[in-house]
């Protein structure tokens, strides 16, 4: 039978007040009589209606226990809720659910972490110094920053994000399945870049896993890079630290041609805006309606 909340039990005690017996107000409660008897017993013992306080089921931890586990897992973010660092009371086994809801109570939920490079004490003082060198920078010193990067393009890509709806068992059903090249078949290296209110590029790469020095020079450098400056004067040009960027022959191709290079710090944060593009421009080939089926069908999309 269902239980009466506590609007019905004003109501039945209403209804025994002017005079209705406990039989007739339990059938029109639809409850049994019983409840009906209990509830005025209740009454007339305590003066309310509502459920008397519940000892409920007793904690397996103390306090102590409980402050201790936070504190462990605070020292170490990467500790397992499944690994048992103390026993609760009368040293009664303590589960991985219980250890997840105190985390929880205090705040702590287990969530992606967030995936950085190695760094040294003299990569963060780097990167210090050049965030605090560069953060009074006005917005004309900002507009004038010429942002690069290459960027390869797979056929298939596995970012993660696409999700199946089944049932319970049907994993391994072939319309549950996405099938992907594990090497990402067909793929497209692409350098493009980016200013306040311009776009250089894109320039393509076939048939290279990697880009040499001199390619940089001849394909980017000097086709657009170059022209690109001379055309609009005071500029900065902004490259990461790969090999092509930093080796000596790029160097002094930039020196001789006098473009200015905005310095990098080793193993830099991803504060490069064209960054963005490039997942805007993978998002477009991951839900546009004909995918890709080579190099080419690739280089049009894109």
């Amino acid at each position: 039978m269902p239980r009466l909340s506590e609007v019905d039990r004003h109501r039945a005690l209403g209804l025994l007040q002017a005079g209705l017996p406990i039989s007739e107000v339990s059938l029109c409660m639809n409850v049994n009589r019983t409840t009906i008897f209990r509830l005025r017993q209740r009454l007339h013992e305590t003066d309310t209606v509502s459920d008397r306080p519940r000892s409920g089921r007793p904690r397996c931890t103390t306090q102590r226990q409980d402050r201790n586990l936070v504190r462990n897992h605070v020292n170490n973010r990467f500790l397992s809720a499944s690994l048992r660092q103390i026993s609760g009371r009368n040293n009664q086994r303590i589960s991985a659910n219980t250890v997840r809801r105190r985390l929880s109570t205090s705040g702590l939920r287990a969530r992606r972490p967030y995936i950085g490079p190695i760094l040294t004490q003299r990569h963060r003082h780097q990167r210090t110094l050049w965030a605090q060198e560069h953060a009074a920078w006005d917005r004309i010193q900002r507009r004038s920053v010429v942002f690069s990067d290459e960027s390869r393009f797979c056929i298939d890509h596995a970012d993660g994000c696409v999700r199946v709806w089944r049932r319970s068992g049907e994993r391994y059903q072939a319309d549950c399945v996405r099938e992907l090249d594990r090497w990402g078949g067909a793929s497209l290296m692409m350098w493009g870049a980016i200013s306040y209110n311009d776009r250089i590029g894109p320039v393509f790469f076939h048939n290279r896993r990697a880009i040499n020095a001199q390619t940089y020079v001849q394909d980017v450098l000097q086709a657009h890079m170059v022209p690109y400056t001379a055309m609009h004067g005071n500029i900065v040009f902004q490259q990461d630290n790969a090999r092509a960027h930093t080796a000596k022959y790029t160097q002094q191709f930039l020196e001789q041609s006098n473009v200015q290079v905005l310095p990098w710090p080793a193993l830099s944060p991803d504060l490069n805006p064209i960054e963005h593009l490039w997942d805007y421009l993978q998002r477009r080939l991951d839900f546009q309606d004909h995918q890709p089926q080579n190099a080419e069908d690739l280089e049009h999309s894109l």
